[in-house]
């Protein structure tokens, strides 16, 4: 596949392709157009000698410094060594290589008043394979990206460092010279243009939204499975009781719920039994309100981060008819602000999954289970610790959904003096979204187990499917076996596509 970045931005199908499939990537004619006209303009200021802040000026709190011609290519190469200024442990290449498309798209939009081969230069270490090392810790997320951007930036002037094919860090000099690219020399304006911008906190939000679609859609999974290995029933996800309360994620994740609870012999089973109780818990009851809330939360997120990238964040900007204006638009507080909602709501996700687990493996609410799930309790302690993990991964992501967007700390000598923490946001929001995969995968595993413990009575096509999937590794009810492998292959099985596409071919695709 290949990603041709237009004039007009890219989708965030693009951004996937590129960051997780490894997709090549090619500058249209009509961008490079647009680059080319907008550097035209820098062109004649520069020849004009007006004062224009980037082109002539130092920056933050040096912006009234003037920079005498000569020194102007010097100080956009000053600028990216001095903000390549992070430290920390690696980003991942999946964000890395976002963030760098993300920033050719922003140059590509005509605005910025660079060169076309300025963005070849991204593109190149894009199709070559070549990751820049970017510390974790350095954006404040206004002026967007700055440190993690320059830490990209430097590659491009042969300096810096890269993630080595072994992993480790290696000099960026030598991974273009092995892939036969030369170091760029900057002119005017491009050093600023290369690290001013939103791209980190983006690539970050836009991985998060797929990562979240898809987690989203197996939470109804996880809690219908739950729901029918523990004899709950079917009535609270009727269609006509969620279009009395019209919030549309409410409506879609009881659809998905009740559709997973068709064609079972377990929920049949208890269906007319006057001992069944007349209303399950909330944690049960309640889920499709909550993971339905969530998905309302993630469509308003898909819609800030769709704005985004359309939008021009560099600063100052050229505007067709000749100006250069500064803006504020690199601030990423529109990203902070929904990168912290999202990870308030997949933290209540996976809090209520935990909620469920509990009840699986309390004898006294699991309607008939055996303790922990394990048929021979007291020697065998069963999945008893899996439930603690959650709880404490749970624990841990009500920490992190405390929202770092509230948060500022003043910066360049107060000319910086609210910043958006957005790059925090968002890295955090993606450690939340991780932690929920852990959380779904041991409902998973305790709600197979319950749906195993029901023979011989089959489950629905969900439950059929779910145990398929994980029997080969996780076996039947019995003895205690090392948990930890087994956990780290459930996870694996909610992150990826083949039990939610399994469980659609039998029950037709989920909302």
């Amino acid at each position: 596949m290949t990603v041709i970045v237009q004039p007009t931005g890219i989708d965030p199908a693009d951004v996937l392709a590129v960051a997780r499939g490894d997709a090549r990537v090619e500058l249209s004619p009509a961008a490079v157009e647009a680059m080319a006209a907008s550097r035209a303009i820098v062109d004649g200021i520069e020849a004009s000698g007006r004062p224009v802040y980037g082109v002539s000026t130092g920056f933050g709190a040096l912006a009234n410094t003037s920079i005498e011609p000569r020194r102007r290519a010097e100080l956009q190469h000053a600028l990216i060594r001095s903000h390549a200024a992070g430290v920390g442990a690696p980003m991942p290449r999946e964000v890395v290589r976002a963030m760098m498309l993300l920033r050719v798209r922003s140059l590509a939009l005509g605005r910025s008043g660079v060169r076309p081969v300025l963005a070849q230069g991204l593109i190149d270490l894009l199709n070559h394979d070549i990751t820049p090392w970017v510390p974790e810790h350095g954006s404040l997320g206004a002026s967007g990206d700055l440190a993690p951007l320059a830490h990209c930036a430097i590659v491009l002037l042969g300096e810096g460092w890269v993630v080595g094919k072994d992993g480790e860090r290696a000099p960026a000099a030598d991974a273009l010279h092995a892939a036969g690219l030369r170091p760029l020399e900057l002119a005017a304006k491009e050093g600023l243009a290369l690290i001013n911008g939103t791209d980190g906190m983006l690539g970050m939000l836009l991985l998060a939204i797929a990562d979240a679609e898809h987690l989203f859609a197996m939470a109804d999974v996880t809690a219908a499975l739950a729901t029918e290995a523990m004899l709950g029933s079917e009535r609270p996800f009727l269609p006509e009781l969620h279009a009395i309360r019209p919030h549309p994620g409410q409506a879609a994740s009881a659809a998905n719920i009740h559709r997973l609870l068709q064609d079972s012999a377990i929920m049949d089973s208890h269906r007319e039994d006057l001992a069944h109780a007349v209303q399950d818990a909330y944690s049960i009851r309640c889920a499709p309100q909550v993971a339905g809330a969530a998905r309302d939360t993630l469509d308003f997120v898909r819609v800030t981060a769709a704005r985004e990238l359309v939008s021009v964040v560099d600063n100052p900007v050229v505007l067709p008819d000749g100006r250069v204006e500064s803006t504020g638009n690199f601030h990423g507080a529109p990203l902070g602000f929904a990168a912290d909602f999202l990870a308030i709501a997949a933290a209540e996700v996976g809090a209520i999954a935990e909620r469920r687990v509990d009840r699986l493996l309390d004898v006294t609410r699991s309607r008939d289970l055996p303790p922990f799930l394990s048929p021979d309790a007291g020697v065998n302690s069963g999945l008893m610790i899996a439930q603690y993990t959650a709880a404490g991964i749970v624990a841990e992501n009500r920490r992190l959904a405390s929202p770092a967007s509230v948060d500022s700390l003043p910066t360049s000598g107060m000319q910086e003096d609210h910043v958006s923490m957005g790059w925090a946001a968002t890295k955090k929001l993606r450690t939340v979204l991780d932690n929920l995969t852990s959380l779904l995968a041991v409902e998973l595993l305790a709600a197979v187990r319950g749906l195993q413990l029901r023979a011989p009575i089959t489950p629905s096509p969900a439950g059929r499917a779910a145990m398929a999937a994980l029997e080969p590794f996780a076996g039947r009810p019995g003895p205690d076996v090392f948990l930890a492998p087994v956990l780290e292959q459930a996870r694996a099985v909610v992150a990826g596509p083949g039990l939610r596409a399994t469980i659609e071919s039998a029950t037709g695709p989920l909302l």
